[in-house]
């Protein structure tokens, strides 16, 4: 079974990947397949006891690791760059043959070499469902949401995030015109740009979700995950048709999830722009089951 982790990006996904990937039966892409161009397609055979074997040490960010990888670099080498780099979303129409055929075998040589009850990967950015499902019709996801607060606050601390240049420059396509205007009533605000992002994915996302059969997709609040971090895991699980297993609870009994986490984006933004940023989110967050009340 092929399983996607899908989300707009600094939503928490990394985090649920990487902890699911500790699951024995679930094999993935690993990031030395992602960066190396000459090794071969059956490299990544171990990559699941692999993981299980290297210490937590040389799985965190920021350093030489081995960790699961969403594979851009590899994609677009052996796909095509408009699965990873596309200015919308891809539909079912965007996966004509020759690319389809890529797809197809990037994803199905990878599973057969590993040979596990499921293939999981995370893809971030567009749902890119539509595309997905016209090539593996019985491929499911698993959504994670994160408060658009907190997404803003993160993604203007990253080094890819290009709105500084303005949307002419960014991956996300022109603004629509309410949007637009929204930018341009805060002075354009570089977090009220980042705003205008995160409603253009989570609008992608609720007309992505409206395509797929209920019983392919799931929404897994991140907050949730901080929360309950067991109960969200065995609903994934579940979901991908697999039990719980001890390697998992090892993995969660290793690092420290708290809920208060939710609102580091207090501390990252100033209250001017946390103003203007509720003010422009305020009906996509209560779209997606979040207040907009002071914490």
């Amino acid at each position: 079974m092929l399983v996607f982790i899908i989300g707009t990006g600094r939503c928490g996904s990394t985090l649920v990947q990487e902890l699911l990937c500790r699951h024995p039966d679930i094999g993935f892409l690993s990031n030395l397949e992602d960066r190396a161009r000459l090794l071969p397609t059956g490299a990544g055979r171990f990559n699941n006891q692999l993981y299980q074997r290297v210490a937590p040490s040389m799985t965190r960010k920021g350093r030489l690791r081995f960790a699961p990888s969403e594979g851009y670099r590899a994609l677009a080498r052996e796909v095509s760059p408009m699965v990873t780099e596309s200015f919308r979303d891809l539909m079912a129409s965007d996966a004509m043959p020759w690319v389809a055929e890529r797809f197809r075998a990037f994803f199905t040589s990878r599973a057969r070499a590993q040979g596990k009850p499921v293939f999981l990967h995370k893809y971030t950015g567009w749902p890119r469902s539509g595309f997905i499902r016209e090539i593996f019709p019985d491929a499911r996801f698993i959504n994670i949401t994160r408060d658009g607060r907190a997404v803003v606050a993160s993604a203007l601390r990253t080094s890819w995030w290009t709105g500084h240049l303005g949307p002419e420059a960014w991956q996300w396509g022109p603004l629509p015109p309410a949007y637009a205007a929204d930018w341009e009533a805060s002075g354009r605000s570089f977090p009220v740009l980042a705003a205008q992002c995160w409603k253009i994915l989570m609008d992608a996302f609720a007309d992505a979700r409206e395509l797929v059969p209920a019983d392919q997709w799931i929404d897994v609040r991140f907050e949730d995950v901080l929360a309950d971090p067991h109960g969200r895991f065995k609903e994934m699980l579940a979901f991908a048709g697999l039990d719980e297993h001890p390697a998992l609870h090892a993995a969660l009994a290793k690092i420290a999830l708290s809920p208060d986490r939710q609102h580091d984006y207090r501390r990252q933004l100033d209250p001017a722009s946390i103003d203007l940023v509720e003010h422009s989110l305020a009906a996509h967050l209560a779209a997606w089951g979040y207040e907009t009340s002071p914490a």
